[in-house]
C-alpha cells in the first residue's frame, strides 16, 4: 500500500513524478503530495486522487530536477492534506516520504517535544523526519550517517525518501520490510515502490534488500548497510516488465483486462514447465527443495486474501494427491498465536506481490524455527521471493486491478503443478492419473477462454441482481474456497455484503437468511459433491431463495431448479476452481461496474499491504 515515486537527473521531476504517482495508483491511496527543490524545498499535497494534485499545482512554477513524491494510504492520522506525505523536517530543510509503520513513534515524539519540537500532523512519518534532522543537528555528522543512526533506534517498517534543501544531487533511501526498487538510467535515476513508474524509462533496476540504504548524489548511487558495513556494488538487474502490460489495452477498467487476459497467463505459467506428451513436469525454482517436500511430516501454508482462498484449493490437492497434512493459516494470525513449527516443516507462502507484511512476518518466524520456505508470488524480486529458500514464480504479468483475479488463478496453477511434482516423487499418484492431470492442466486455459464468451450473459444476470444488499456464496470440496473467493470479489468492488460457505454448513445458520430477496450462488459442477450440493440448492428453493447456479455444460437437472445458470465446461474436479472462479469474477465486476463503483481501485483498499 502506498506509492513511492523520487527522481535526480536532467528531467522535469514534476512531470516524471505525476506519472508514476498515477502507475502506482492501483496500490491504493487516499491523498497525494510531491516535494521539489525549486528556490527552496517546496512541499505540495491533497487529499484525494493524484489528479486533485495536480490540479491544484497546476498554476505552480515548478521547474525542477530532483523531486519525491508520494500517494498515501492512511493509518496514523485521517486522510487530509496535513497528514499526506511528503513532509517537513522541523526546519524545514529535508523532506520525507515513508511506506510502513514507525512502531515506537510515540516514545520518539514525546523525547522530541520535551525539546521543543513542534508536529503539525498525526503521523509516525513526521516524527522520523524530525527525530533525523534531530540528530543531523547534534551528532556534527552528515545527513546520511544522521538517517542510519536514526534507524537503528526505529521499530517498524518503512521505505523512505529523503531529500535535503542543501543538496540538490542528493536522494537518501533505505528501506526494511517495504518495497523500494532503483531505477538507473543515462546520468538520472528512479525510485519506486514497484517498477510501474519505471519501466517507460529504462529496464536497469537495483532491488534494495532489507537493512540498506541507497544514497544517490553527484550521479552516483552508492548501497551501504544500516548496520555501518562497507558499501557494497549494487546488483543490477534487467527488467522483463513490458509498457503495454501497465496499460489498459482498449478495456474499459484493468479488472476487465486481467480477468480476460486469464487464457494467457495460465498459459505463461505453464510455458516450459509442463510436457504431458513427454509426462514431464518441471518447476526449476523447487528442484533443489523436492527432498525435503516429498519427505515433510506435514505442510503448512501462510496467506492472506486471495491468495488464503488460493492456499484452501492447494490443501485439498494435496492432501488428495500427497497425503501430507496440511494447515492453511492466515498469515495475520499465524505469528501472534505462538505456532508449533518443527525443523523440516514445509511452508509455502503465496502472495501476489511478494511484500505482504503478515505473510512476510510469518516466514521470518517460521524459518527462525528451522522450517522450509517456499515462496509463489508474481513480482520478480520481491521481498518473499528473495525470504523463500525456493519458490516459484506466477508469471501472470502487472495486475494493476486491485482485487486480483489473474493473479488467483495463477496461483492455483503452480500450486497444482508443486503438488503434482511432490505426488509423482511420493509414488501416491499412478503414472496414468499423473499423465492425465498433466493433460487437464493443458486444456485448461482453453477452457478459461470459453466461459469468458460467456460474458455477455453474466452482465444481463448482474443487471437483475445490481441493487441487492446480500449475496451467499455455497459451495461444497474444491468448490468452497471459491465461493469464498467469489463472496469476498463482490465485497471488494461492489461494497455489497456477501458470505462464502461450505453448502452443507447453510443448515447451521445461514439458512436464517434466506428469503425471496436474497440472492444464493451455488458453484454446483458435476464433481463427488453434486448430489449434495442439488439438495442443499432444493433446500434454497424451498424458502423462496433466488438461486444463481455455476453448472457443467449439459447438466440437465439444475437448471430446472435454478433461476439463472451460468454452463462452464467439464473440468477434473482438482482443477475446477481455476474455471468456476472465472464467472464469479465476471459477475463481481459487472456489479460493481453498474452500481458506480471503481473497480480498479475500490474504496479503503491497498495492492499490496505493506503493513501488519
Amino acid at each position: 500500500m502506498c506509492g513511492i515515486v523520487a527522481y535526480v537527473g536532467h528531467r522535469e521531476a514534476q512531470q516524471v513524478i505525476i506519472k508514476g504517482l498515477k502507475r502506482l495508483e492501483y496500490r491504493g491511496y487516499d491523498s497525494a503530495g510531491i516535494a521539489l527543490l525549486n528556490n527552496g524545498l517546496n512541499v505540495y499535497k491533497k487529499k484525494g486522487k493524484v489528479s486533485d494534485l495536480e490540479e491544484y499545482i497546476t498554476d505552480e512554477t515548478l521547474k525542477s530536477t530532483i523531486g519525491i513524491g508520494h500517494t498515501r494510504w492512511a493509518t496514523h492520522g485521517e486522510p487530509n492534506d496535513v497528514n499526506a506525505h511528503p513532509h517537513y523536517s522541523s526546519s524545514r530543510k529535508l523532506a520525507i516520504i515513508h511506506n510502513g509503520i514507525i512502531e515506537n513513534y510515540s516514545s520518539l515524539k514525546q523525547e522530541l517535544v520535551n525539546k521543543g519540537h513542534i508536529f503539525l500532523s498525526e503521523t509516525d512519518t513526521e516524527v522520523l523526519i524530525h527525530f533525523i534532522e534531530d540528530i543531523w543537528e547534534n551528532n556534527n555528522c552528515s545527513l546520511e550517517e544522521a538517517v542510519r543512526l536514526a534507524l537503528t533506534k526505529v521499530v517498524g517498517a518503512y521505505a523512505i525518501v529523503i531529500m535535503s534543501n542543501d543538496n540538490p544531487d542528493q536522494l537518501i533511501a533505505a528501506r526494511k520490510g517495504s518495497p523500494l526498487v532503483i531505477g538507473i538510467g543515462k546520468d538520472e535515476f528512479f525510485m519506486a515502490s514497484d517498477a510501474t513508474p519505471i519501466i517507460e524509462y529504462t529496464k536497469d533496476v537495483v532491488y534494495l534488500n532489507d537493512l540498506e540504504i541507497a544514497v544517490i548524489d553527484n550521479g552516483q548511487l552508492l548501497i551501504k548497510t544500516i548496520e555501518g558495513d562497507a558499501p557494497t556494488t549494487p546488483y543490477i538487474q534487467k527488467l522483463e516488465l513490458e509498457l503495454e502490460a501497465i496499460e489498459k489495452g482498449g478495456f474499459d477498467h484493468f479488472m476487465l483486462k486481467e480477468i480476460f487476459e486469464q487464457p494467457k497467463s495460465i498459459k505463461d505459467c505453464l510455458r516450459g514447465r509442463l510436457d504431458s506428451q513427454g509426462n514431464r513436469l518441471v518447476l526449476g525454482g523447487i528442484r533443489e527443495y523436492v527432498n525435503k517436500m516429498i519427505n515433510a511430516d506435514r505442510i503448512i501454508i501462510v496467506a492472506c486474501g486471495t491468495s488464503w482462498h488460493a492456499g484452501l484449493v492447494a490443501e485439498y490437492m494435496i492432501e488428495e494427491f500427497c497425503r501430507i497434512p496440511v494447515e492453511v493459516e492466515y498469515a495475520s494470525e499465524f505469528r501472534y498465536r505462538n505456532p508449533i513449527i518443527r525443523e523440516g516443516d514445509v511452508v509455502i507462502a503465496i502472495s501476489q506481490s511478494g511484500e505482504t507484511a503478515d505473510t512476510l512476518a510469518a516466514i521470518e518466524l517460521a524459518k527462525s524455527k528451522g522450517a522450509i520456505i517456499i515462496g509463489v508470488c508474481n513480482v520478480v524480486g520481491s521481498s518473499i521471493a528473495r525470504s523463500s529458500h525456493a519458490g516459484s514464480y506466477t508469471h501472470a504479468g502487472p495486475e494493476i486491478g486491485v482485487a486480483s483475479t489473474k493473479a488467483f488463478t495463477a496461483q492455483l496453477t503452480v500450486l497444482s503443478m508443486i503438488c503434482l511434482i511432490i505426488a509423482q516423487k511420493r509414488g501416491t499418484i499412478t503414472d496414468q492419473a499423473f499423465h492425465q492431470m498433466l493433460v487437464e492442466l493443458e486444456t485448461v486455459p482453453e477452457k478459461v477462454e470459453k466461459v469468458l464468451k460467456l460474458n455477455d450473459t453474466i452482465r444481463d444476470i448482474a443487471f437483475t441482481f445490481k441493487d441487492v444488499s446480500n449475496f451467499l456464496y455455497l459451495g461444497r470440496g474444491y468448490n468452497f474456497p471459491v465461493a469464498l473467493e467469489g463472496a469476498l470479489k463482490l465485497k471488494e468492488i461492489s461494497y455489497i455484503h456477501a458470505e462464502g460457505y461450505p453448502a452443507a454448513e447453510m443448515k447451521h445458520g445461514p439458512i436464517a437468511l434466506i428469503d425471496e430477496e436474497m440472492p444464493v450462488v451455488f458453484i454446483a459442477t458435476h464433481d463427488s459433491s453434486y448430489e449434495k450440493v442439488v439438495s442443499n440448492i432444493q433446500e434454497v428453493k424451498a424458502r423462496k431463495g433466488r438461486v444463481i447456479a455455476v453448472v457443467t455444460e449439459g447438466d440437465k437437472l439444475i437448471p430446472q431448479m435454478a433461476e439463472f445458470v451460468i454452463e462452464i465446461p467439464a473440468v477434473q474436479d482438482a482443477l475446477i476452481p481455476i474455471v468456476s472462479v472465472i464467472p464469479l469474477q465476471l459477475l463481481s465486476y459487472h456489479i460493481a461496474v453498474m452500481r458506480g463503483c471503481n473497480v480498479d481501485q475500490p474504496r479503503n483498499l491497498a495492492k499490496s499491504v505493506t503493513v501488519e
